[in-house]
């Protein structure tokens, strides 16, 4: 009796270690998304993490005859990386990011994550 239930208890913390990797550590996506950053900042309550944004360009809409732009929304978790768009701020980037299911408190508020910065173009002031 003592050996079924410990294997009972065995299969059982395996099953929620396996979900606990897929709805938080396992990587859904990655990719490169390319802007402009107009917002990035260092808050929260306990833990303290990096969210920005990143407007994409605009493309016209054939169906509305008007420029549409999306938001990139993410969070930063490495410091140097965080340091990198501090210093550019407002310049056209291209930055790679890893999509997660679920987030984490001390991981950011999104569930896409900036891991790295591809390039930095500043923008011109013509």
């Amino acid at each position: 009796m003592k050996r079924v239930v410990l294997i009972v208890l065995s299969i059982l913390f395996i099953f929620l270690a396996g979900i606990i990797y897929y709805r938080y550590y396992f990587v859904f996506g990655d990719g490169v998304k390319a802007g402009t950053m107009n917002y990035f900042v260092h808050k929260g309550y306990i833990f303290k993490t990096y969210e920005g944004r990143v407007i994409q360009s605009g493309v016209r809409s054939p169906v509305q005859g008007s420029i549409q732009s999306n938001e990139f929304v993410f969070s930063v978790v490495d410091q140097k990386v965080a340091n990198q768009l501090n210093n550019n701020a407002g310049a056209y980037l291209e930055l790679h990011y890893k999509e997660y299911i679920s987030t984490l408190p001390w991981r950011g508020m999104s569930n896409f994550v900036v891991d790295s910065v591809v390039s930095i173009k500043p923008i011109s002031s013509n």
